[in-house]
């Protein structure tokens, strides 16, 4: 399905529909490029959590760094 789709409508089907779909949701959520009470755009507020996420690594530090 995911082929037949990509060929009648583009490669990018899956990120306009996606798009549209937060775009259009109540909240916006990270699609949104409404500017939220704390002054950032979806994209901006996502970056941030993105960066937040990534830095509590629960791996720890790596062991043999390689120079």
């Amino acid at each position: 399905a995911a082929i037949q789709n990509i060929k009648r409508h583009g490669s990018d089907f899956y990120h306009a529909i996606g798009k549209k779909g937060g775009l259009k949701s109540i909240h916006g959520g990270f699609a949104s490029s409404k500017v939220g009470v704390d002054g950032l755009t979806g994209r901006e507020r996502a970056k941030i959590a993105g960066r937040k996420g990534g830095s509590i690594s629960k791996r720890g530090p790596l062991k043999n760094k390689k120079k």
